[in-house]
């Protein structure tokens, strides 16, 4: 289980996060909404201490962060409980997809060559890039490296894995493709965190949404709840922007 208590975070004098509650149950897959400005990417990123919380308190199984008093130690220790897949792939130009893939197994979880090889051949056919290992990211698609991206965040097997806008970089056409592997690994029971503005996948794959506005969390429930029987006004003035055919009125 994942529970965010008190999660603040300010950029000088702007209150970027007011106070965040959420917890996430294990295998539990939550979708983050939420206009442009609304918090949703810096509290994925303080979920892996990118930015560094002003406040609050992080538990991830049974690991506990206070984030006020964080060291490096600590911040080392939740990062091995989360990984991040970025809107922008963040590979590593100069290696092979099966080298960006290989790299944490063999830096964070010590295996060696051999080892991590076979594990990262294994992720890559797993996300439908069996055929590109030898790619270098200038090589494949935006969709591909994507996936290449996801496949890095599963090589570490994380209690929790958070996707910051995971299709927001790509081309329409391509959007399928890792909208599909997305989908088949929350068939598998990992726990995700995503932020993304795809509704209807949203609607599809989570099992529980929030959505943000003003960096608070304005309302949340499953996909049932807050697409269909949305409660809040501003909830349904950013559906009603979004998806004119809802049938709820306003």
């Amino acid at each position: 289980m994942i529970r965010l208590s008190g999660i603040r975070k300010s950029f000088g004098r702007s209150e970027v996060l007011k106070g965040i509650e959420l917890t996430v149950g294990k295998g539990e897959v939550v979708a983050i909404l939420g206009p442009s400005g609304s918090g949703k990417t810096t509290l994925l990123r303080c979920i892996n201490y990118l930015e560094r919380p002003s406040d609050g308190t992080i538990h991830i199984g049974d690991f506990v962060l206070d984030c006020r008093h964080a060291g490096k130690k600590e911040i080392h220790a939740l990062r091995q409980r989360s990984a991040m897949v970025f809107q922008q792939y963040n590979l590593f130009a100069h290696k092979t997809a099966l080298e960006n893939v290989m790299e944490g197994l063999i830096v964070v979880k010590k295996l060696n060559k051999t080892e991590a090889r076979k594990r990262g051949i294994q992720l890559l056919e797993k996300v439908g890039l069996g055929a590109k290992l030898d790619a270098y990211p200038s090589q494949l698609s935006g969709g591909q490296q994507q996936r290449v991206g996801i496949a890095r965040a599963l090589a570490m097997e994380p209690e929790v894995i958070l996707l910051d806008e995971p299709t927001s970089a790509l081309d329409p056409e391509l959007v399928g493709e890792v909208l599909a592997v997305i989908r088949q690994i929350a068939r598998e029971g990992i726990t995700m965190i995503i932020v993304t503005h795809e509704m209807g996948f949203a609607q599809e794959v989570a099992n529980h949404v929030v959505f943000m506005d003003g960096g608070v969390i304005v309302e949340e429930g499953s996909p049932a709840e807050l697409f269909g029987r949305p409660k809040e006004e501003r909830t349904k003035q950013f559906l009603k922007r979004l998806i004119p055919e809802s049938s709820y009125s306003i």
